[in-house]
């Protein structure tokens, strides 16, 4: 676990709506457990004071800064499962489709897998009870497959080509859950990781990942933060650790009950090639802001993409007696350059997380010259470049957003509606044996073509599903969608292996990272 998580409160003692246990605390405090204490004794309805006392612990929370959060047992205990890097379960990914359980993936090293469940297979039942057709939800699913290790579940499954339902006794067990969703040699010389989340095991997956692909002849590295909203904090210290030489500052903290704490580089870095770009866009934050930092502010890398989302509060997990968890902030993180690239959160929280479409309506995440940062936030690098602070991270190389993709309404419409995932499901279910006999993973990536005959019957799959009919000016971007429908069938075929270099064909950030490295 991440060095600030901490079980530092304990209210067992305390009635469920005595939220403060020392009677001297302030009036505020006397007055708040005072009011809820009267709800409970005179109030003219019976009140959930459980639900209130959270009510009541978020409205408070909000008024700090976005961050600070609480979060009830059942929630804390499905996010915890994920950044501690596993939970307990069957093993499958599964998606619903046509109101049928379809297994996505049977997880490698799971229980489905081992028993010989299949990509394709329709779970029926489960523990007997019909589950096809009921209008089961994904969170009905997941409440019913998961459990604590060693229990058991039965599922029918129905698999095209066999007549009866084929039952299978499955023993749970704890899954992994992995953080690195994908590494490969891109080309001859450069390797790509892609890192999804900031989690217990993140540096473990990171540095098996080096050490894989440092058996090739890798000069240059791409290390995919995108999307990564972050997590812990020690994961994002160990991973810069390597990446930078030894005793070079990876990123400080302070707080006002806190004192400065700096984070150095204990021992000299495992990747020392050519070349590290580090790829980054708004959904950055926090732990990938961290590592992105240390990179950028040390000249030991090059960032590529756009401004990162500008999270730089460190918040602190106290654990409640009933599971739940309340997120203090209570320091700032600092880069190397001294920069903190906290994004500014006075005018409320429901403006800071409109950051994305003010980014888009003044221009930025389209031109360069849309960001106006004030010289008083002007840092300078190791080397003497120029960088910026006052939130996000701004990179070294600019990638704009493609609104020729953004601003079309059938793409849009298309992509956000889920009938491209839809569409590939469709295809695999009446090719799959076909696909698998006439490729293998780097043929299919290299070869297999989505044929016009498809995609006629995509267009058509989009009109029956109530979506629109595509319009003049449409065809320029039929390569655009071409290229996610093979991606997902890759990801039914051969999971993140085939989704990735498919959608990289075509990723402009991507492209100009590789772009950088072959100068």
């Amino acid at each position: 676990m991440g060095w600030f998580l901490h079980d530092v409160l304990n209210f067992e003692n305390e009635s469920p709506v005595t939220f403060f246990s020392q009677p001297n605390n302030g009036d505020g405090l006397r007055k708040l457990n005072k009011i809820l204490g009267y709800i409970e004794k005179d109030y003219v309805d019976t009140v959930d004071m459980a639900e209130l006392s959270d009510i009541a612990i978020n409205s408070v929370l909000e008024e700090l800064d976005p961050h600070s959060s609480y979060i009830n047992a059942n929630r804390f205990k499905s996010m915890d499962e994920s950044l501690k890097g596993n939970y307990e379960g069957i093993g499958i990914e599964f998606n619903i489709l046509n109101d049928t359980i379809l297994v996505i993936w049977p997880i490698t090293g799971g229980p489905s897998e081992m028993l010989g469940l299949l990509a394709g297979d329709r779970i029926i039942e489960i523990d007997t009870q019909l589950v096809a057709g009921t209008g089961i939800t994904s969170k009905d699913v997941v409440a019913k497959l998961k459990g604590e290790s060693g229990t058991k579940v039965q599922i029918g499954i129905k698999r095209k080509g066999v007549d009866d339902l084929l039952i299978f006794d499955i023993t749970r067990k704890r899954i992994p859950l992995n953080s690195v969703e994908i590494s490969y040699m891109i080309n001859e010389n450069t390797g790509y990781i892609k890192v999804s989340k900031f989690s217990a095991t993140t540096y473990k997956e990171v540095t098996e990942a080096i050490e894989n692909l440092s058996k090739n002849d890798l000069a240059n590295l791409i290390f995919d933060l995108r999307g990564n909203g972050g997590g812990y904090l020690d994961a994002a210290i160990n991973i810069s650790d390597e990446f930078l030489p030894q005793d070079y500052l990876i990123v400080s903290t302070k707080g006002r009950s806190r004192a400065e704490n700096k984070f150095y580089a204990r021992r000299p870095a495992s990747f020392t090639g050519k070349e590290l770009i580090i790829l980054i866009d708004e959904g950055s934050a926090s732990a990938s802001e961290i590592v992105t930092g240390a990179v950028q502010d040390n000249d030991v890398g090059l960032i590529v993409g756009r401004r990162s989302f500008g999270k730089g509060l460190v918040n602190e997990q106290h654990k409640l007696f009933d599971g739940s968890v309340v997120r203090l902030t209570t320091q700032r993180y600092y880069s190397p350059s001294g920069r903190c690239i906290q994004k500014p959160y006075g005018e409320g929280n429901e403006k800071y997380y409109e950051d994305y479409h003010n980014r888009y309506k003044n221009g930025e995440l389209m031109n360069q010259d849309s960001i106006d940062f004030p010289d008083s936030l002007i840092y300078e690098t190791r080397g003497g470049r120029v960088v910026y602070g006052g939130g996000g991270i701004m990179p070294d190389i600019y990638v704009p957003l493609d609104t020729t993709k953004v601003n079309n309404s059938y793409v849009n419409y298309v992509m956000y509606s889920g009938l491209v995932i839809r569409y590939a499901f469709q295809i695999i279910d009446k090719d799959r044996a076909k696909i698998m006999e006439q490729y293998d993973l780097q043929s299919f990536i290299d070869d297999y073509k989505i044929s016009d005959e498809i995609f006629k019957g995509f267009k058509e799959f989009i009109i029956e599903n109530d979506g629109p009919e595509s319009k003049d000016g449409d065809e320029v971007l039929y390569p655009y969608l071409k290229t996610y429908i093979k991606a997902n069938i890759g990801r039914n075929l051969w999971s993140s292996a085939a989704y990735y270099p498919v959608v990289h064909s075509i990723d402009d950030i991507l492209l100009k990272a590789l772009e950088t490295v072959e100068k």
